[in-house]
């Protein structure tokens, strides 16, 4: 069954100048990528003028919440008790945006409640995908 969650966030863009720049964002959570969080955000913000989505494991947005986190082209960290940062790494670039730090948590709660932690047994979408990738041998 497909249960998806959308939270609209707020955001803050972070700039070269040290300035905030409103971003809007939505924060997304799919039982059938039960692992994955997804952040969209809409064309008319991004550089090329198309959708962009960050995909990053649900367990790094809870970890980051309380401590600094990641690796790679994802870092979240928090930033005083009321914001947290997410650190975007491209080919293009970095990103720095600041997000309401309950957002995220209340964001992490429902994501929760569609599928507890613990509880992402993929091994059936696995089994699902070599099926497909080998054509059911």
């Amino acid at each position: 069954m497909d249960i998806t969650y959308r939270q609209p966030a707020r955001a803050q863009l972070i700039t070269a100048e040290d300035r905030e720049v409103p971003v809007p964002a939505t924060l997304r959570y799919t039982a059938e990528d039960p692992l994955a969080v997804f952040v969209d955000f809409p064309s008319e913000v991004t550089l090329d003028g198309e959708d962009v989505t960050w995909t990053f494991a649900r367990s790094l947005l809870d970890e980051g919440l309380d401590a600094p986190a990641g690796r790679g082209d994802v870092h979240i960290w928090p930033c005083g008790r009321a914001r947290t940062v997410l650190e975007f790494h491209s080919p293009w670039g970095i990103a720095l945006l600041q997000f309401d730090t309950p957002a995220l948590r209340r964001f992490l709660l429902h994501t929760y409640a569609v599928v507890a932690a613990g509880q992402e047994d993929v091994a059936e979408d696995v089994e699902r995908g070599l099926s497909a990738l080998f054509g059911g041998v």
